[in-house]
């Protein structure tokens, strides 16, 4: 069974970084295309990042120039390095992922992964 399994989340105070890791375990092959997604409190998931099998990027206005996507495929990892981090980007962040398995692509979500931005 595959799964994505987070990690990187905290507390950090405005200004600071965090790295979050999203790995794949089980029967993977690869990872394809992996986005990082984020719910706070009372709002709806909004996408976050996106990093496309070849490497292209996307970024949501509201992180761009503040957050990094990237991947290492040897280790089946995404990450998202966060910089200058602001209180409202304080939610639980969420990996998705196309994993490639027995020959097909199938979607998977990581567990979520909280981060807490204080003032």
């Amino acid at each position: 069974q595959a799964q994505l399994v987070e990690s990187g989340g905290g507390l950090v105070q405005a200004g600071g970084s965090l790295r979050l890791s999203c790995a794949g375990s089980g029967i993977i092959f690869s990872i394809n295309a992996a986005n990082w997604y984020r719910q706070a409190p009372g709002k709806q998931r909004e996408l976050v990042a996106v990093i496309t099998s070849g490497g292209s990027t996307n970024y949501a206005d509201s992180v761009k120039g503040r957050f990094t996507i990237s991947r290492d495929n040897a280790k089946n990892t995404v990450y998202l390095k966060m910089n200058s981090l602001k209180p409202e980007d304080t939610a639980v962040y969420y990996c998705n992922a196309g994993v490639v398995q027995g020959g097909l692509v199938w979607n998977y979500w990581g567990q979520g992964t909280q981060v807490t931005v204080s003032s």
